[in-house]
């Protein structure tokens, strides 16, 4: 079948969805139509065994286990898909019935599949809630008889064009439903782009017969970026064989996803239905390719304790052992998830995903994101990075960047990065109606040509620095040193002074003819209007005081006494501990951020001592990791490597725009009072 055949296939099927206008919202339409869709799929590919699948079914013991009845029907049933369907009914007797029986013969053609796809339908699509629907508004038949008219049969559509028809109408009903398909569709250009970054450099390693990819998404969706990396390959060679994998959380989605599977020829088992956190339904696998679009901005906080206890038993043995990200947002989470089930072979692992720009940059060093980041980065996985245009998405106008990752960096990548700024106008066009959030999308000549500079690691290069420049793996690297200045404080009796005594909590416990004595011994031994500049020289004459008078202070009351009476002085002495040593002043701490590849003694010698010259570093403040002095951070800043300067526009012009809006307000105020 041609591609034109596929789209006017397409169009047929969405003739059918309009059927439903004004009984059905259009966000609802794809409820409808898909399951139908595989419904009549799966009663074109069973027709032929269906005599035999009864037959046997009739002959059954009926203390016969449920796993040996499905395995044995199975095998009767054939097609190489692991489905099977006991009802006396087909959509060609069920077209012989009397329309107003059409409900419950198809309520007992649907609760007669095997026990995999029953579920399907009934739990994940809820399809008995809409042939009720359809039933009570008097469209079943017609629905129906409009689906008895579509040939699915596998020798007049190919699984492969049958992954063209589910894409497309998956497209269809996504964007008309836009207001929460970003949840669970990503849009075809940008699938696209992720494939074909994937893929370009492979397409020797992917010709040839006896070629086995698999192609994992652990956020699957609806299944998209599976079907679209198979249809990219298949282009590429159509006798490679890809084996899908994947797991969604959302039930419909993951109906719409194993239902894909299962009209295109795939094993539905495949796709696992839970959560991929949590939950991991692929256990020990490892696949060639993996790609995803992880929900943005969503918090883990329900599963904080499955993370955070597999985290800390596994280690580095588990998935998340490189760090966890705040619990406002898992994208690291996924990240890890997938990094873990790469290949340990030859042929490797290469990853595509699709995040916002909260991944590159949040968390200071020591942090669980800037700990991910360093073990990527030290472990050399990260290739490229691609920030995207906005407005791309259907829920979400944000920017969003395309992470590469692999474990088998070809030579003259290894230990670098390369950044691609593909938000410009250059690489996007705007769409002639938004959907949504949805106001631009990647045409295909851009998605080659972000290809094409990812492909021939671009540099500066013929004047591509605007667009792509390559950085070392330890470029994003830093130091944070904690520098520290010396503590000074000056010392004055003042009411003021005692009166934050008299509020602070050590010397408020004192019974009060104690707290009267010491406000005496102050006030009169340590006379007003003096200043003392020096620490050591006010604690002798306090000592003194006190012990003239005969009072004893509790070393947290006396703690109080010398942080009231003080304040910081520039003029004043530095103060010193029992080993002679200066003081830190905490308020005046700060903390420098030195590049990885250059020490920090130099980077202070220059940026520091010149300003404070008084100034030193804690080196007791290290890494947990390699001991060194400063804690190590990453973070990846885009608007740092590719910032642009725009001049602002010129006074005059500001000023003849807000006069022109002034006149457009008062001729409307003007209307209004007429």
């Amino acid at each position: 079948m041609s591609g034109t055949d596929i789209k006017s296939l397409g169009a047929f099927v969405w003739s059918i969805a309009e059927t439903l206008r004004g009984d059905f919202k259009q966000s609802e339409y794809g409820k409808v139509i898909l399951p139908f869709v595989v419904l009549r799929r799966l009663d074109c590919i069973l027709e032929g065994t269906k005599d035999a699948v009864l037959d046997l079914y009739d002959s059954l013991p009926d203390d016969i286990d449920e796993e040996t009845r499905d395995m044995m029907l199975f095998g009767v049933a054939g097609q190489n898909i692991q489905v099977y369907n006991h009802s006396r009914f087909t959509f060609e007797s069920l077209k012989g019935q009397d329309a107003k029986d059409i409900h419950s013969n198809l309520m007992d053609y649907v609760t007669k599949f095997s026990p995999n796809v029953r579920d399907i339908f009934l739990e994940k699509f809820l399809f008995t809630d809409q042939l009720k629907r359809l039933n009570d508004a008097g469209l079943l038949f017609t629905v129906f008889e409009q689906f008895t008219q579509i040939d699915l049969h596998p020798e007049a559509i190919s699984n492969l064009e049958m992954g063209y028809l589910f894409e497309e109408l998956i497209r269809r009903f996504s964007e008309i439903s836009n207001e929460t398909a970003g949840e669970h569709y990503t849009p075809r250009e940008v699938i696209r782009l992720i494939v074909s970054l994937l893929l370009i450099n492979d397409q020797e390693a992917l010709t040839g017969s006896g070629v086995i990819r698999q192609v994992y998404d652990p956020a699957a969706g609806t299944g998209g970026m599976l079907s679209i990396a198979e249809m990219e390959m298949k282009a590429l060679n159509e006798r490679v064989l890809v084996e899908l994998f994947g797991q969604e959380l959302n039930p419909e989605s993951f109906a719409i996803c194993k239902s894909d599977m299962l009209v295109t020829g795939h094993n539905p088992e495949n796709i696992a239905f839970g959560n991929t956190l949590t939950q991991d339904a692929h256990k020990g696998r490892s696949f060639h390719y993996m790609l995803s679009n992880p929900p943005y901005g969503v918090d883990w906080k329900k599963y904080k304790d499955d993370i955070l206890a597999e985290a800390q038993e596994l280690g580095m043995e588990g998935r998340f052992g490189a760090g966890l990200p705040r619990v406002s947002d898992g994208q690291l989470l996924f990240l890890q998830h997938m990094i873990s089930k790469m290949r340990d072979d030859e042929q490797g692992t290469r990853i595509g995903i699709v995040m916002n720009g909260s991944p590159l940059f949040t968390g200071g060093a020591g942090s669980g994101e800037s700990e991910i980041r360093r073990w990527m980065l030290e472990n050399d996985w990260v290739e490229a990075i691609i920030a995207l245009p906005t407005d791309l998405f259907y829920n979400t106008g944000i920017q969003t960047y395309v992470w590469l990752l692999t474990n088998r960096k070809t030579r003259d990548r290894q230990g670098k990065v390369q950044l691609i700024d593909a938000s410009s106008d250059r690489f996007w066009k705007s769409m002639r109606k938004s959907l949504g959030s949805k106001r631009r999308e990647i045409p295909p000549e851009a998605c080659d040509e972000i290809t094409r500079i990812y492909a021939e690691m671009l540099n500066g290069e013929a004047g591509w620095g605007e667009y792509s420049k390559i950085f070392k793996t330890t470029d994003f690297g830093y130091r944070e040193i904690r520098v520290e200045r010396p503590l000074k404080l000056a010392f004055e009796v003042t009411e003021e002074a005692l009166e934050a005594l008299q509020e602070a909590k050590p010397f408020a416990k004192l019974g009060d003819s104690e707290q009267t004595a010491i406000l005496t011994v102050l006030r009169q031994s340590l006379p007003a209007g003096k200043r003392w500049l020096d620490r050591t020289e006010f604690d002798k004459n306090l000592t003194a005081a006190l012990k003239a008078a005969g009072i004893k202070l509790p070393a947290p009351v006396k703690k109080a006494i010398l942080s009231a009476l003080s304040e910081r002085d520039e003029d004043a002495k530095i103060c010193t501990g029992k080993d002679g040593k200066p003081e830190a002043d905490s308020d005046l701490r700060d903390h420098e951020l030195v590049p990885l590849a250059e020490d920090w003694r130099d980077y202070v010698q220059r940026e520091v001592l010149p300003f404070v010259p008084d100034a030193w570093v804690d080196q007791s403040h290290t890494d947990a990791q390699d001991g060194g002095v400063g804690r190590v951070g990453y973070e990846i800043n885009f608007n740092r490597y590719f910032y642009k300067y725009v001049p602002p526009r010129p006074l005059a012009e500001i000023d003849a725009e807000l006069k022109a809006l002034e006149a457009e307000i008062a001729g409307l105020l003007q209307e209004v009072v007429e």
